[in-house]
Parts: structure tokens; sequence; C-alpha cells
């Protein structure tokens, strides 16, 4: 395809490009458009970080029984010592 693009042919695509918007405005339509690339390609890149991502590395929120458990097992580790210590 890009085979048929010839330097005359480019040439032409530069002068309508001139003509139509002006040699002032066609660097501005060059800079949008690199931004809006560029802009694709970060999006592009952090969904596909996303999707990548394991699912144990999201962050998982502590629930209120498990700090209770917590709390148990603290409790019956004191429980366990004194019991020991009364042997």
């Amino acid at each position: 395809m890009l085979e048929d693009f010839s330097f005359g042919k480019i040439l032409l695509i530069l002068l309508v490009l001139v003509i139509f918007f002006g040699p002032k405005k066609i660097p501005d339509i060059a800079q949008s458009i690199g931004k809006g690339i560029r802009e694709f390609k970060k999006a592009m890149r952090d969904v596909s970080d996303e999707i990548q991502k394991p699912a144990s590395e999201e962050p998982k929120t502590p629930s209120a029984p498990k700090a209770v458990d917590a709390s148990a097992s603290q409790n019956s580790g004191a429980s366990s010592q004194s019991k020991t210590e009364l042997k």
C-alpha cells in the first residue's frame, strides 16, 4: 500500500494541505494529532496493565469478622499460656 506513494504524490498532498489549511495552521494540526495519539497509547497501556495485573495483587479491604477473628485468636493464645503456667 505504501509502495504506491511516490515523491510526486507526497509533494502534491503537502501542497494541497498548505493551500487548504494555510502554512500557519499545519503545525497546530500536527501537534494536536500527536497529542491525541500519545493519549490514546497511554490509555491503551493503562488498560492492558489493568488486564494483566493478577487478582492476587489487588488490595483487599479487611472486613469486620476478620478483625474479630484476630482478636479472638490473641485471646485464645493468652488463655493457653495461662493454662500451661498453671501446670
